[in-house]
């Protein structure tokens, strides 16, 4: 069993190796301000809706959009009802988007919607006004100030920007509490380290900004992995470009309360990353040994935590197999397995209340469930090892759509802070 230490331990450091840069972006703030903005003009701007299934939430998206103290003259919004079987177009119209309906059960997922909307665009705008497009999710709503401070961010020359991503339903229970610290985390201690330091930060699946330059060269939008958002992301950054990010322009969306909901949304996930690494890891790797950070920093986020994870599960299950077969005890087969979760676990809490701590008044829950969610942050994030295990193994991972429900508008996520019961 001395072996399997050998493997913990190496695994471990591997780990800490891979990873060890992640935990100095905590520090990145401390010293390093954000720049100002240069003075820049206002553009105008596409916003790109893709909705299944949305009546519930996706007139409180439309209602913020038309809210904001950006010129509205110069936003125009367009919805892709996707194979909806509800009232979701009439409603979006109602609301004031231009809706094109779309109806195909061979090609299913988010990228292919977006890029049926993005054809209906420039067929209807041939001369192609619009020098942006923003991308949500139809269970998002939007502070007023969003796109406001988005275009500051892209007056600054960026083809690409991402934003500030918070949640409407953090104290619903352990499982939405947990992909809410997830993403408040990324947002500030990895996007915004990123900016900071001058490198690129990641696109994370809506709330996001890109230019019609950027989109024209990448031969248009064509990411339909399980990930779209992930693939766009190392499109960019392969090709040398530097995602902005804007911790000012805040939005929120909508959690999974379900494990299996959460189940099948981060299979797709995890199947996803390796989808991307297969059709962009060669393009990663020469990024690298070129000196790319970049390309360094979103290797590391889309596939070494997986094959580290299978790697250790891997070990100790065959340890455990093998004590069994020659009769041996199980005690130091646990004892290092123990020792692993153990260690696990703690690194997760401390990232979890690094994370609670300093995003604190922007969670809008009450500091009980605050407080209780972040101690059940590991428990939500060792549930990947599983998932990350049969992404490798199963092969028909498909999108399946997420029911959203929470009605909400800002004012409504804010007072969740004061109430007893969120």
């Amino acid at each position: 069993m001395d072996a399997l230490k050998v493997v913990n331990y190496v695994i471990s450091v591997i780990f800490i190796l891979c990873y060890s840069y992640q935990f100095l972006y905590i520090l990145v703030p401390v010293f390093k301000k954000a720049r100002p903005h240069r003075r820049g003009r206002e553009h105008r701007y596409a916003v790109l809706i893709s909705a299944r299934n949305e009546r519930a939430v996706i007139g409180n998206l439309l209602d913020s959009i038309s809210r904001q103290s950006y010129d509205g003259s110069l936003v125009t919004t367009f919805v892709v009802a996707d194979n909806c079987t509800d009232d979701t177009a009439s409603i979006a119209r109602e609301h004031g988007a231009v809706v094109f309906e779309r109806f195909d059960t061979s090609r299913i997922g988010k990228g292919y919607a977006l890029a049926f909307l993005m054809e209906r665009i420039d067929e209807l705008y041939p001369q192609h006004p619009f020098e942006g497009y923003f991308v949500f999710d139809a269970d998002n709503v939007l502070e007023e100030s969003y796109i406001e401070e988005m275009d500051r961010t892209f007056s600054d020359g960026y083809e690409v920007v991402t934003s500030y991503r918070n949640s409407k339903n953090y104290g619903d229970n352990w499982i939405s509490a947990g992909y809410a610290l997830w993403f408040l985390r990324e947002s500030q201690f990895l996007n915004r380290c990123r900016m900071r330091l001058g490198t690129s930060a990641a696109v994370s699946g809506t709330g996001f900004l890109f230019s019609r330059r950027a989109i024209d060269e990448c031969g248009g939008w064509h990411f339909f992995l399980l990930t779209e958002d992930i693939e766009f992301t190392i499109e960019c950054v392969t090709r040398g470009w530097k995602i902005g990010y804007c911790e000012k322009a805040v939005l929120y969306d909508e959690q999974p309360t379900r494990f299996i909901q959460s189940w099948h949304q981060r299979l797709r996930w995890s199947r996803g990353y390796i989808q991307v690494f297969g059709k962009y890891g060669g393009k990663l790797i020469r990024g690298v040994f070129r000196g790319s950070f970049a390309c360094y920093d979103m290797s590391m986020a889309i596939m070494p935590a997986a094959i580290l994870s299978f790697a250790g599960l891997g070990a100790n299950l065959a340890a455990i197999v093998l004590s069994i077969a020659s009769g041996h005890g199980l005690d130091t087969v646990l004892s290092s397995l123990g020792s692993l979760l153990v260690n696990s676990c703690l690194t997760v809490l401390v990232i979890g209340t690094v994370t609670t701590v300093t995003e604190w008044r922007h969670i809008y829950a009450p500091a009980w469930k605050k407080v209780l969610y972040n101690f059940t942050f590991p428990l939500f994030m060792l549930t990947y090892i599983p998932i990350s295990f049969a992404a490798l193994f199963t092969r028909r991972v498909g999108w399946k759509h997420i029911e959203h429900t929470r009605s909400a508008t800002v004012a409504d996520i804010r007072a969740a802070q004061k109430a007893k019961i969120a």
